[in-house]
């Protein structure tokens, strides 16, 4: 019989919560989230280190978090919402900006390293576990060398957000759905299929 929290997932989507961070590129892993909000047609409450919904899709229950730790202490929100969802680290999904990968890009990963990432690093670090599934999303890296910070915190331009960005978050919201019903490997084989950078194999 399957057990009911092989059914629930929750979603984890990076960011920074404060209104100045809002449409940045750090916080793509807020507006994909906030896109499968919007599918489900569901509203985010204040709650313990994050805005969380919740919803139905499929028979599965999928929690939508959104940390409200700053990026870089994101391992709070994620410790504290999987024990109290008592949900199992492979049914967790990570969302977050990529500057290795152009922009608009989407690799999903069922493990792996934080690389450069501070949310990811942070996660690991507080979790001490790097076999959750991740969702990474290129924003590119079109910055001079120590400028990285203020383009992470930088915005897309209006017309790189209609032709690039907004597809791919309606996408990676695809995936997410995809994630909790297929399973990430199904939805790896169907949409981790086109070259992401230009540095990979």
């Amino acid at each position: 019989m399957e057990v009911e929290n092989d059914r629930k997932f929750i979603i984890f989507g990076l960011g920074n919560a404060e209104n100045q961070y809002a449409g940045t590129r750090h916080n793509i892993g807020f507006e994909v989230v906030q896109a499968v909000a919007n599918q489900l047609s569901v509203t985010f409450r204040t709650d313990r280190y994050a805005y969380v919904a919740e919803g139905k899709y499929k028979g599965r229950t999928l929690i939508l978090v959104l940390p409200t730790t700053y990026m870089n202490l994101s391992g709070k929100a994620v410790r504290y919402w999987m024990e109290k969802e008592k949900v199992p680290v492979e049914n967790i999904l990570v969302i977050c900006d990529d500057i290795d990968l152009i922009p608009g890009a989407l690799r999903m990963r069922a493990k792996g390293s934080g690389g450069t990432h501070n949310g990811l690093n942070h996660i690991i670090e507080t979790i001490g576990n790097t076999n959750f599934p991740r969702l990474r999303f290129g924003v590119g890296h079109d910055f001079a060398q120590g400028y990285q910070v203020e383009y992470v915190l930088g915005k897309f331009s209006s017309e790189e957000l209609k032709t690039t960005i907004q597809p791919a978050i309606e996408t990676a919201a695809q995936m997410v759905l995809s994630f909790c019903t297929a399973g990430i490997t199904q939805t790896m084989n169907q949409f981790n299929k086109k070259k992401n950078s230009p540095h990979e194999e």
